[in-house]
């Protein structure tokens, strides 16, 4: 017997379409609400392709679920930066549409998909949504009782990434190009997190010890992106040097931007997680058969 109805907006998407799967291998009734139709739909999931900016189709789409999951976003920080309107309306405004059904039809819980960049001085127009949503959250729940959860989520990695992805940039231009190469410095620290990892932890976001919190997502530990480049060049099998180009600000950060403001998250680290060498083996092997198919 299948459990309650979960709907995940934005869930076409790498992380959305990850926890989508999770949430079906734990029996939950999964609705998927994007703007595209998804490439991994799941025969026991429902796909509903509709815009979030639409209230009377989320708010139909959002009657009787026990929990509302929120991946629907313009992410790109690059993209972002070159459309401030387009990311306030997406990240934004589309989030209290969702927020707004989520009240109306008395939904136990609403789950956000936020960044660590929320309280940082980096990621531009994206960030600033990201906060800005963030706060709408915190007065619909004041305001309303509207429960929720935000996830800040770091470094993603794994199946399903696609060019807006750091380390999939990295590994295809190793791939293809057979050079190691990277827009900023050396030292930059990225504490990655496989996206298996990260969407088991989205599922356990449901439980009564998550209610109105707010978790942080990232790696086991900070490594330099020098050190990465290092190990795919080991993989590969790469004798050439590592290149470092000159960026002007994009807005991306140099360390994990953990700032002390309120509401502080918590982070959560997983008991059992993927090992960075075998997510990039893995990445490695999608990049070369998805070259094979094209």
């Amino acid at each position: 017997m299948k459990k309650n109805k979960i709907v995940v907006f934005g869930g076409s998407g790498f992380i959305g379409s990850h926890v989508a799967d999770q949430l079906s291998e734990a029996g939950y009734k999964v609705f998927i609400y994007d703007i595209i139709e998804s490439s991994y739909l799941q025969d026991d999931q429902k796909m509903i392709v509709g815009d979030i900016l639409d209230q009377e189709k989320v708010d139909e789409t959002v009657k009787g679920a026990h929990a509302v999951y929120n991946f629907a976003a313009l992410a790109d920080i690059d993209e972002a930066i070159d459309q401030p309107i387009e990311t306030i309306n997406v990240n934004l405004l589309g989030t209290v549409k969702i927020l707004e059904a989520c009240r109306k039809n008395k939904v136990g819980r609403f789950i956000y998909a936020s960044t660590i960049y929320v309280h940082s001085k980096e990621g531009g127009f994206y960030r600033c949504s990201k906060q800005a949503t963030e706060e709408y959250i915190h007065e619909y729940h004041y305001r309303y009782g509207q429960d929720y959860c935000v996830l800040r989520y770091g470094s993603l990695y794994g199946p399903r990434s696609g060019a807006d992805n750091g380390l999939w940039q990295l590994l295809n231009t190793a791939i293809t190009e057979g050079e190691l190469r990277y827009i900023g410095h050396p030292d930059t620290l990225r504490e990655y997190i496989h996206i298996d990892d990260a969407a088991k932890a989205s599922v356990m976001a449901m439980g009564k010890e998550f209610k109105n919190h707010h978790i942080v997502l990232t790696g086991q530990e900070p490594m330099k992106v020098l050190n990465i480049l290092k190990m795919i060049g080991e993989i590969l099998d790469i004798k050439k040097d590592i290149e470092f180009l000159d960026d002007d600000y994009t807005g991306h950060y140099v360390s994990t931007p953990y700032y002390h403001r309120n509401p502080v998250g918590m982070k959560y680290i997983p008991p059992l997680h993927v090992d960075l060498g075998q997510g990039i083996l893995q990445m490695i092997n999608e990049i070369n058969k998805s070259k094979e198919h094209s």
